[in-house]
């Protein structure tokens, strides 16, 4: 089975989600592969539907993903996250090299799934950084 994880990360990882996460009447099935497939996902920049095989039904990484998105949960995991090591939640941007076209100042929002890729993108990007390292 393919992971973004591996067995020491998830070990720190799961416990943060199972704090964050929605408690429905139905726990979710294989969370592992389906936190992997998000990941995966944000990490490549894939279509939903382009997501390999091993982690499963695309559709069910994509329906947890937005529901998630609007319940919030990707941002108290960020947050948690970034309450375990303070510079997961450190960006730097040089704004001398950032140019946006001049009408974006009046851009409108696109909602709560695109603050979510944007938060889950960054927490895909770190995965090992919370793994206890080997001396």
């Amino acid at each position: 089975m393919q992971s973004v994880f591996s067995d020491t990360a998830w070990s720190v990882w799961e416990p943060l989600i199972e704090e964050v996460r929605p408690k429905g009447k139905t726990p979710p099935k294989n969370l592992r592969r389906t936190i992997s497939a998000i990941f995966w996902r944000h990490q490549n920049g894939a279509k939903w539907r382009a997501l390999p095989s091993e982690f499963g039904p695309w559709w069910i990484a994509a329906q947890l993903f937005i529901r998630w998105s609007k319940l919030g949960v990707w941002q108290r995991l960020f947050e948690k996250v970034k309450g375990k090591d303070q510079a997961l939640g450190m960006v730097f941007l040089d704004g001398t090299t950032i140019r946006a076209h001049h009408k974006a100042a009046g851009a409108a929002k696109k909602g709560d799934a695109e603050d979510a890729s944007g938060i889950v993108r960054h927490l895909a990007a770190h995965v090992e950084a919370l793994a206890p390292r080997s001396a």
